[in-house]
């Protein structure tokens, strides 16, 4: 299961993955899979608007902080924020959870 939360872009390297435009669909989103094995969680800073990912860090945050983390292979902080990023990082690292900044990864692109 591959899960990709962002405003703008989204994969174009062939994967298939759910998306979620806002934060409140990456909340939704997570609630959705909450009982299963989520592969890839991609997740970018800047939802647009006031909107940014950390009511769907918080929801990591909590369940983790409830000793039921989510099973999250690697989440990868795919922003072009690099505040945001290192923020949501240091976040999420300090609960466990694996992460990868990965700042212009060709996987996510925007599409025409």
């Amino acid at each position: 299961m591959i899960l990709l939360v962002d405003d703008l872009r989204s994969f174009v390297d062939g994967r298939v993955g759910e998306v979620a435009r806002t934060s409140s669909a990456g909340v939704d989103l997570l609630d959705r899979y909450r009982e299963h094995r989520i592969d890839e969680l991609w997740l970018d800073h800047d939802l647009g608007a006031d909107d940014t990912i950390w009511p769907v860090v918080e929801v990591l945050e909590r369940a983790a902080f409830e000793s039921r983390p989510f099973d999250v292979g690697v989440v990868v902080i795919h922003s072009a924020n690099p505040a945001g990023a290192a923020k949501m990082a240091q976040a999420l690292r300090r609960w466990d959870y694996p992460v990868r900044i990965a700042s212009g990864d060709p996987a996510v692109a925007y599409l025409d």
